[in-house]
């Protein structure tokens, strides 16, 4: 937790002990401080302090370890580091990107590019579903069913990336996804730590069977090298246990279904999406755009990307760590379009269930916490 005001004038003078009184959202270093940040923050105080009343619906996950990877890392009684360490898979394969220890995303290479759990196979989803998807999944538990993971299990920190997109797909598409044959097309801007967890996209076989998913990752992250290259998931991430069906393929991860004419490709491309969209758009024409923890409202480098999902009338979802960011990015994208947003403001289910650490605001931040959408 910083000081509100920090970097904005006069140096801090300690720890920021002050909180605000009205929302208990932010905290300053000194009076002086909440007193200059006043002008700024009265704008926002009661919208967070609204906000601080929902910790209790922002921390509620179904999962044994809940408590742990929530209230417990806020009160800085844990930390992301103890919380893999204590489960054997700190700095671990693609474990390795959740917490501090992680690597810059520019070290990305070949060995990176699909990993394995690093878990036994009870706890992870490394071969075909039990039975086909059968309903709309709306929860962690609803998945954790469907897949027959245990709740002790903490796959959830890396599926939330597939499950995000699903999730995405189902509000902002709903039953149009029918008209769309049997190809799905997804423009995702912004990736970084999903450049270093890409076999965790391979879930997307089981949550959208019968379509070949084409994922379009567009950033400033994607390393020059790999502008361009495309990869192609046909098989599950494998688990640990050697006599697993998921080992039956000499390859690293196990065959998705007898019927190898479906897959998840994923194809990088380096640079802003405005400035990358015409070579795109010869390769693939989006049914959905979305930007994950994208922070609309803190880099200005978004509104011509916003400017153009405009003229291309795609349906586009946003995500990011907390309300207040969605409310800042909704706000943005309003004033550059003259629109309310098609997706309202909205808790995500499948956010990333362990908390973010040393957050701007007392607030628990979580990523892909909330949605919204033009």
């Amino acid at each position: 937790m910083e000081c509100a005001w920090k970097g904005r004038g006069t140096r801090c003078t300690g720890p920021p002990r002050r909180r605000c009184t009205t929302c208990g959202a932010v905290a300053y270093c000194s009076a002086s401080h909440q007193i200059s940040h006043w002008s700024e923050h009265k704008e926002e105080c009661k919208r967070l302090k609204q906000h601080m009343k929902n910790i209790d619906v922002l921390n509620e996950f179904p999962f044994t370890f809940s408590l742990e990877a929530t209230t417990q890392v806020c009160e800085k009684q844990e930390t992301r580091c103890s919380f893999l360490s204590k489960r054997g898979i700190h700095k671990l394969g693609m474990w390795l990107y959740e917490c501090h220890c992680g690597a810059a995303v520019s070290s990305l290479d070949c060995s990176r590019l699909i990993d394995g759990w690093d878990l036994p196979d009870i706890l992870c989803p490394c071969i075909e579903p039990v039975s086909p998807i059968s309903k709309l999944l709306s929860s962690w538990k609803d998945y954790y069913e469907w897949r027959h993971i245990p709740l002790h299990s903490h796959v959830a920190l890396l599926l939330h990336l597939p499950l995000t997109l699903y999730h995405a797909i189902q509000v902002r598409l709903g039953s149009q996804i029918s008209e769309f044959g049997q190809n799905l097309h997804i423009h995702y801007l912004g990736p970084e730590k999903e450049l270093l967890q890409l076999s965790v996209f391979a879930e997307l076989h089981a949550l959208f069977p019968g379509f070949n998913v084409h994922i379009e990752l567009v950033g400033p992250a994607v390393p020059q090298s790999r502008d361009g290259e495309r990869i192609t998931l046909n098989k599950y991430a494998q688990c640990l246990c050697t006599d697993c069906p998921c080992k039956s393929s000499d390859d690293i991860s196990c065959d998705v279904s007898s019927d190898n004419s479906f897959a998840v490709t994923l194809q990088f491309r380096r640079g802003l999406y405005h400035e990358r969209y015409s070579d795109i758009l010869k390769d693939s024409s989006p049914h959905l755009i979305i930007a994950p923890n994208a922070g609309v409202a803190a880099y200005s480098s978004w509104l011509p990307t916003i400017e153009l999902i405009k003229k291309m009338n795609v349906p586009a979802v946003f995500s990011d760590y907390c309300e207040e960011a969605c409310h800042l990015g909704a706000s943005c994208i309003m004033s550059l379009t003259g629109r309310h947003p098609v997706l309202p403001i909205q808790l995500n289910p499948f956010r990333q269930p362990l908390v973010v650490e040393d957050s701007a605001l007392f607030l628990p931040c979580y990523s892909n916490c909330f949605l919204y959408g033009m």
